[in-house]
């Protein structure tokens, strides 16, 4: 843990990292509650997914990739979404071909790239000593656009998820408030993206969330426990990582279904 201090101390590199480690935590931990509730992992699955689409894009164009990934995130959700409130009974596989379609449509644009093609697994399973200060930057911002979204709709995103009809009855416009709420996954979904990569975004995103459901009932407090939980799995699979020279994204999620499995075993010896 000395040499992961110090490290952190002496090297710009881990300090962005460090850094991208609990900005991260602050999206996927507010945001991570909601999906939990709501129970659309499956979905926020293929909005991360599609999201490879976005990144080949703006690889082809020579434009900034994660600029490309903000657009083709809010792209999917909007399309997912509205597949999901329109084709109730062939959403699963309405979103398993946008999910596998947006990958294959990635591969291609970065394959077709003109020069030096990019390393695809730096995206699918994140590399988050890569990190730079400008990744930083857009992190910061897209945190500061998830919270104070969910502080001005807070109660909308809640009766949508907990009860459709009452919340229609209320005057709530639902079908909004659904789609809305995807695009904010769908940003949360790119800040994760150097993190842990496309492939392992859903557990960061859902288990220290669903960790900390297992300890409180109130939705505010399930997503500031999440955020610290977020915070604790990134940091100490990235010092783990460090150590044993291993694959920081993976590690992060090990740890994270480490922490999920321990707050089960918690909650049923608490209820036993």
């Amino acid at each position: 843990m000395s040499e992961f201090l110090q490290a952190v101390l002496d090297f710009r590199f881990m300090q962005y990292a460090l850094g991208a480690c609990l900005l991260a935590s602050v999206g996927c931990g507010t945001i991570g509650a909601y999906v939990v509730i709501k129970r659309i992992s499956f979905v926020a699955g293929g909005i991360a997914h599609t999201v490879l689409a976005g990144l080949g894009i703006a690889y082809f164009l020579g434009a900034v990739p994660l600029h490309g990934a903000v657009i083709a995130a809010l792209a999917a959700a909007v399309l997912i979404g509205w597949i999901k409130l329109r084709w109730r009974q062939e959403e699963d596989v309405l979103i398993a071909a946008t999910w596998s379609v947006g990958m294959a449509v990635g591969i291609l644009f970065i394959a077709r790239s003109p020069g030096y093609t990019v390393d695809l697994t730096s995206y699918l399973f994140g590399n988050i000593l890569l990190v730079s200060g400008s990744d930083l930057v857009l992190m910061v911002v897209l945190d500061a656009l998830i919270v104070s979204v969910v502080l001005l709709f807070h109660r909308q995103f809640l009766a949508t998820a907990f009860d459709e009809e009452f919340a229609r009855l209320r005057g709530v416009n639902v079908e909004f408030f659904y789609i809305f709420l995807l695009c904010i996954v769908a940003l949360t979904v790119v800040l994760l993206i150097q993190i842990v990569g496309l492939i392992l975004v859903m557990a960061l995103l859902v288990l220290p969330a669903a960790a900390a459901g297992q300890f409180v009932t109130s939705v505010t407090r399930m997503m500031l426990l999440a955020v610290a939980m977020s915070a604790l799995v990134t940091t100490a699979g990235l010092a783990t990582s460090f150590a044993a020279d291993l694959p920081a994204g993976a590690t992060m999620v090990v740890a994270a279904g480490v922490l999920y499995a321990a707050a089960l075993i918690m909650r049923r010896r608490n209820t036993a």
